[in-house]
């Protein structure tokens, strides 16, 4: 796994255990829960998800190979 899909994969989870967190009633994040909840949380689990969607992480079996072919034949940024 390369340095940028861990690394979006790294905030997606974090995006998504703080909106569980906050949607159990709990706020895991110091501040004026109706900020972080309405505001905040939403906003950043929408754009880690996003991200993480959109990016092609070569994360499967088939991904990697994917990947290695590309990297081979110089089509990679």
């Amino acid at each position: 796994m390369d340095k940028g899909t861990l690394i979006r994969t790294i905030v997606l989870v974090i995006a998504l255990i703080n909106q569980f967190l906050v949607t159990a009633g709990l706020n895991p994040i110091p501040g004026d829960e109706a900020v972080w909840y309405e505001v905040i949380t939403i906003i950043f689990t929408g754009i880690a998800t996003a991200t993480t969607w959109f990016k092609n992480n070569y994360v499967t079996a088939k991904g990697k190979k994917q990947k290695e072919v590309l990297d081979r034949n110089g089509l990679t940024k």
